[in-house]
């Protein structure tokens, strides 16, 4: 060992670590003034938005931009800022309330029939990465274990996310409503993506971590706009996660996933 080096005892180490972590808290970090979501892109994989209503919200946000996702062509058509139902709209809400200056790209992968295949949500997710290069990716939806029980799709449904996670991108997942009892993809891949399950808590910047069963998160659970945004659902839970992530990146924009989900973990444990 070189000289002057010294070896610190495990414990030592420990204690560096909690003090150097310990810079990290809320009030420091997601109160921030500069936390508002400026210069984070977020696609929300779902059901498509309504602009307007959002608009007349948030007069000042982003214009924002996107695509309807199709089975059967390979690039999508015009976003033209309707929903499918009203549950994208509610997601979006929920960012925009955490993060009101971050850029919103909608991939809507249900159009009027809704309903998708595993194939569209892979196909939204890889434009979202390499086409919109969106630095959150929100996806409020899920596909029951017993529904992907074949193991080539269930791998190429793997395969995307961990390319997002390979290219800086932070995909959050709801978990299922019923979970643990009932689990679905792709909150089941985590640790490559963040996985968020459902709780209430007094403040919508409170979140915890509560490993249960591969999900990893709990955050607020209860939306602002909508006819069931009032419903407790992981739903609205994962773009909460979403939209703290994109108060840090706003501060911090080179954050790589796993380096963000070591602060939200560290954060969780001062919440």
């Amino acid at each position: 060992m070189p000289a002057g080096l010294k070896v610190l005892p495990s414990t030592d180490m420990a204690d560096l670590f909690d003090e150097l972590f310990a810079l990290l808290t809320p009030e420091r970090l997601l109160r921030d003034p500069r936390a508002t979501g400026e210069g984070v892109s977020v696609c929300l994989i779902d059901s498509g938005v309504e602009r307007a209503a959002l608009k007349a919200k948030f007069p000042e946000m982003m214009p924002i931009e996107g695509g309807i996702f199709t089975a059967d062509r390979s690039e999508p058509l015009p976003y033209e800022g309707r929903q499918s139902t009203p549950h994208g709209t509610t997601v979006a809400d929920i960012i925009l309330t955490l993060a009101p200056r971050v850029q919103l790209f909608s991939a809507d992968v249900f159009g009027p029939q809704g309903s998708c295949e595993v194939e569209v949500v892979m196909k939204a997710l890889h434009w979202a990465v390499d086409v919109w290069k969106c630095k959150i990716v929100n996806m409020s939806l899920g596909v029951a274990e017993q529904r992907l029980q074949q193991l080539p799709r269930r791998n190429q449904f793997l395969r995307a996310i961990e390319d997002a996670y390979y290219k800086d991108v932070l995909v959050v997942a709801a978990a299922h409503n019923d979970h643990p009892l009932t689990r679905s993809f792709p909150a089941l891949f985590a640790p490559p993506l963040i996985s968020v399950d459902k709780s209430l808590f007094a403040d919508p910047l409170d979140f915890a971590y509560r490993l249960r069963d591969q999900v990893e998160f709990q955050a607020h659970g209860r939306g602002y706009l909508g006819p069931f945004a009032q419903e407790p659902a992981t739903s609205w839970a994962a773009p909460h996660l979403a939209g703290i992530a994109a108060r840090i990146f706003s501060i911090r924009p080179n954050l790589k996933p796993f380096e963000m989900k070591t602060i939200l973990y560290w954060l969780s444990r001062r919440v």
